[in-house]
């Protein structure tokens, strides 16, 4: 990864954080919150920016349709989030796979 990649990195995320923040208080303060348990989770697919990205173009839709962000994905945010990654290997499971040398069940 050289410097320009960086940079580029940099200014896609600094544009995807300004649609954050353009989003309605309500869904702003539920996507923050979902972001940081993704990044204290560790989806593998978070690096690539899909999930984050499909993530805040669901909640812009569900802010351009007048409705609140409980009403889109309901009263448990904690299950939504873990729903939509309840298939992804996460860098625990690799973490657990690499000390134990077995293949983790978790996330399938």
């Amino acid at each position: 990864m050289g410097i320009r990649d960086i940079i580029e990195g940099k200014k896609q995320w600094r544009a995807h954080l300004a649609r954050v923040k353009a989003l309605p208080p309500d869904y702003e303060i539920v996507y923050k919150e979902m972001q940081r348990y993704f990044f204290k989770i560790g989806p593998v697919g978070l690096t690539d920016g899909s999930l984050l990205t499909e993530l805040l173009e669901f909640f812009e839709g569900g802010a351009a349709a007048g409705k609140g962000v409980l009403e889109l994905i309901g009263d448990d945010v904690a299950a939504f989030a873990d729903d939509l990654i309840k298939d992804s290997r996460t860098y625990a499971d690799i973490y657990q796979e690499s000390i134990s040398g077995k293949p983790s069940t978790a996330g399938k």
